[in-house]
């Protein structure tokens, strides 16, 4: 039981580490596209494991709308992605006619 609780405090400070979107975002690693999801801008392996997360995770909710509004998946990324792209920070990446531009 000692062992086990020492355990689970050692890897406490080890999720403090973890990357979150704004950090990335903050640091140049991941960018809005107009697809509604998010973008690698720097080859990077934790933030490919973040935007595949988030975006798995807009994906079934964009899904979700999709369905309940009874229209297509592409229409409601379209409109996600504009509405990321208008809500991203000044500073953050956009992916915008091809290539990552700072906002």
């Amino acid at each position: 039981m000692k062992q086990l609780l020492l355990s689970l405090l050692l890897l406490i400070p080890l999720a403090s580490f973890a990357l979150d979107i704004d950090t990335a975002k903050s640091q140049g690693l991941i960018g809005e596209q107009p697809n509604g999801y998010l973008g690698l801008v720097v080859n990077n392996a934790e933030a490919k494991k973040l935007i595949d997360d988030i975006n798995a995770k807009r994906k079934a909710q964009y899904a979700q709308i999709a369905e309940r509004n009874n229209i297509d998946l592409h229409v409601v990324e379209k409109l996600a992605g504009e509405k990321t792209i208008n809500k991203t920070k000044p500073g953050h990446f956009i992916f915008i006619n091809g290539t990552w531009s700072k906002k």
